[in-house]
């Protein structure tokens, strides 16, 4: 059957698919359609053909979905940031599990694995302490529109602490009042391109503001409206120098501005230093439950030696040394190694050592001299484990690997590669650390045959 744009069908839609649009199907063939959600029966315009799939938005509602709600978020529709604001928590978190159960079936064929329910909260609003926001010309502070260069601007978002609201508030009034206007980036004008903020458990905030120049005027002026405000309490200010147009967010160059050099946060007992450039998990409510789930999967005695690749600023090395004789924390950015380091003397631990080098070349100069990994932790990116890695691994022959992930299809295919390489996949733990998104991470146990 031949398609036209602009035709409408009848769709049921019967998933959601990886960047939140509803999946239907019409004479097989499928559709992916914005503003629908699992369950909906929608009339569908179609708005671009594919040769496997069209894509399509819901011009009305036929029968509205048992799990569809209200959102909470003013600018659900227009905004990119979440795509799941609609659809009832709990079938977000059926969702998350079975894309997690898909994705190691159909690009890892793994068939026997164990997967868990995915462990939600109690309350999954304002969870962010971490928020990124674009600045646009106007003065417009907000999130893109999905698939978009083009600006929501947000007063209030629900996701991140409310601290963050204050902070956009205050910002916007320093623009206004001193005429420094954001970063127009169809002309490749204006100043001010993002803002990052960030905030602790104590709910002391690190603001960065980054900007296309050196240039940022009336500093002083920012920094007296954002110490000055009762509503929230600052610590830190920074500027960061980005004049690349790219997609990366930050620059190279960072001048303080006011307080001091880095945050103090805390995982469970433990304190880390987090500087403007640190990944630090957004979500330290479930970055507990994370962490937990691999101290559990590793089964420690006390006896092991234990390599932590992809480890950052220490933040798995130093939670799990209480339950292993050594750690060895392998990390490839000399600032966040600099930082693991800071944090192992602020912790006063003293089992842990933190190695600077790409882990596939570390791992085996561990080997070389001797040392026995009993069992190894990965968090890498999105992209997953280089392949290198992945050899160095096998070849280092752990009993017990433990994998956190943020991308199930990469966790997937890494996955497969150790299978094939002599171990098996025990059970994975999708977290939810990122509510009313389509973003899971997991924690898979895998074990030596």
């Amino acid at each position: 059957m031949e398609f036209e744009i602009g035709e409408k069908l009848e769709l049921e839609i019967v998933d959601i698919n990886s960047e939140g649009m509803g999946v239907g199907k019409y004479d097989g063939f499928t559709f992916f359609v914005e503003g629908a959600t699992i369950g909906d029966r929608v009339l569908c315009e179609i708005i671009k053909l594919k040769k496997n799939f069209g894509i399509g938005k819901a011009v009305d509602i036929i029968k509205e979905s048992p799990y569809r709600v209200a959102s909470k978020c003013e600018y659900f529709g227009q905004c990119g940031g979440c795509e799941l604001h609609n659809l009832r928590y709990d079938k977000q978190l059926e969702l998350k599990t079975n894309l997690v159960k898909n994705k190691l079936e159909r690009i890892g064929k793994l068939e026997d694995v164990i997967v868990k329910s995915t462990i939600g909260m109690d309350y999954p609003y304002r969870y962010r302490y971490k928020g990124e926001f674009k600045v646009g010309k106007n003065y417009q502070i907000g999130y893109f529109k999905r698939g978009t260069h083009e600006i929501c601007p947000v007063e209030k978002s629900i996701i991140q602490k409310t601290t963050a609201d204050v902070v956009i508030k205050i910002i916007k009034e320093y623009m206004n009042k001193y005429k420094v206007d954001g970063y127009d980036r169809k002309t490749k004008k204006g100043t001010i391109k993002n803002i990052i903020i960030r905030t602790n458990r104590d709910n002391q905030v690190m603001v960065i503001v980054v900007t296309k120049s050196e240039k940022l005027p009336h500093k002083e002026g920012l920094i007296g409206l954002l110490t000055n405000n009762d509503e929230i309490q600052v610590v830190s200010i920074y500027q960061n120098i980005n004049s690349k147009d790219t997609s990366v967010v930050l620059g190279p160059k960072d001048i303080k501005l006011y307080g001091e050099d880095r945050l103090i946060d805390y995982i469970g007992e433990y304190k880390f230093l987090i500087s403007p450039k640190s990944f630090f998990q957004v979500n330290p409510i479930q970055t507990e439950v994370l962490y937990s789930k691999v101290i559990e999967y590793l089964n420690l005695t006390g006896n092991e030696t234990v390599a932590d690749l992809y480890c950052g600023i220490g933040t798995i090395s130093l939670y799990i040394s209480k339950y292993a004789k050594k750690v060895y924390g392998v990390e490839v950015v000399k600032e966040a190694i600099d930082d693991a380091n800071e944090n192992k003397k602020l912790n006063k631990v003293d089992n842990v050592e933190f190695i600077l080098g790409k882990s596939e070349d570390v791992l085996p100069k561990l080997n070389s001299q001797s040392i026995k990994i009993d069992a190894i932790v990965v968090d890498p990116p999105r992209k997953g484990l280089d392949r290198t890695l992945i050899d160095s691994i096998l070849e280092a022959n752990p009993e017990k690997i433990v994998y956190v992930s943020c991308n199930p299809s990469t966790l997937a295919r890494d996955l497969r590669y150790l299978v094939e390489g002599g171990y098996k996949v025990v059970e994975a733990q999708p977290v939810d650390m990122f509510p009313h998104t389509m973003h899971v991470e997991c924690v898979v146990e895998i074990q030596k045959v």
